[in-house]
């Protein structure tokens, strides 16, 4: 069996799997699917790995370092957030249009 044969399965392949805990003290499982830069800041895109497939329930935190450890930070500021939220929209579409493109 080659590589190669687990390509078009990226649902949950290589992805980074993350823990976070909500306010309850449950804890939720994420892969991170893609990591974006905007305004000069890192921001994680994330997805529940236990629920919709759909890429609707995206979760987006802000990458801050803590002690040269990288920490995700919930997004207080709504006009950061709206911002983030318009940029992974603009990758989607780009996205969108390379698959259709190569079809």
């Amino acid at each position: 069996m080659s590589q190669h044969d687990h390509d078009h399965d990226h649902e949950h392949g290589d992805e980074e799997v993350i823990v976070l805990t909500d306010e309850e003290g449950n804890e939720h499982e994420f892969t991170i699917v893609q990591v974006i830069k905007v305004d000069e800041k890192d921001y994680a895109i994330l997805l529940p790995l236990h629920g919709e497939e759909e890429a609707e329930e995206a979760v987006i935190l802000r990458i801050d370092q803590e002690d040269g450890e990288d920490v995700l930070v919930e997004i207080e500021d709504e006009e950061e957030f709206e911002r983030v939220a318009e940029a992974w929209e603009e990758l989607l579409d780009e996205e969108d249009y390379e698959e259709t493109e190569e079809k």
